[in-house]
């Protein structure tokens, strides 16, 4: 099954390099309790993954997204959304949990009202 799976998917992404990290990704999101876009017929989180990709079920884009904050260190401040991303694995330290704890943001004024100054796309937490 998985390797249809694997060349159907090829199709929508030609990278089989990307296509690995893009399918370990959603199978973490799958394995974390994401909503499933395909039927599973009992079949693992990877081979549910590489399904939905094939299938175009999935945004690839949002994947990737995903994939490169997995990466990030330092945690970026969304202006859009207007909040701090939860700290990944490689952010340690009382920063790193004074952010964990922070709830939504609505605007920077807010945000440096409660001790969080930006430097360019780094934020910096006063003490």
């Amino acid at each position: 099954m998985a390797r249809v799976t694997v060349e159907d998917c090829i199709l929508n992404v030609p990278n089989r390099f990307e296509l690995v990290e893009l399918a370990a990704q959603r199978a973490k999101d799958i394995s974390a309790g994401a909503p499933l876009t395909v039927d599973r017929d009992n079949d693992k989180d990877a081979v549910v993954s590489l399904r939905e990709i094939a299938d175009k079920t999935v945004e690839l884009d949002n994947l990737r997204e995903e994939v490169i904050a997995s990466y990030q260190r330092q945690q970026m401040y969304d202006k859009v959304a207007g909040f701090i991303r939860a700290p990944q694995s490689g952010m340690a330290g009382e920063a790193g949990e004074e952010i964990a704890g922070m709830q939504k943001v609505v605007n920077e004024e807010e945000a440096e009202e409660s001790g969080i100054s930006f430097a360019g796309d780094n934020i910096e937490i006063e003490d």
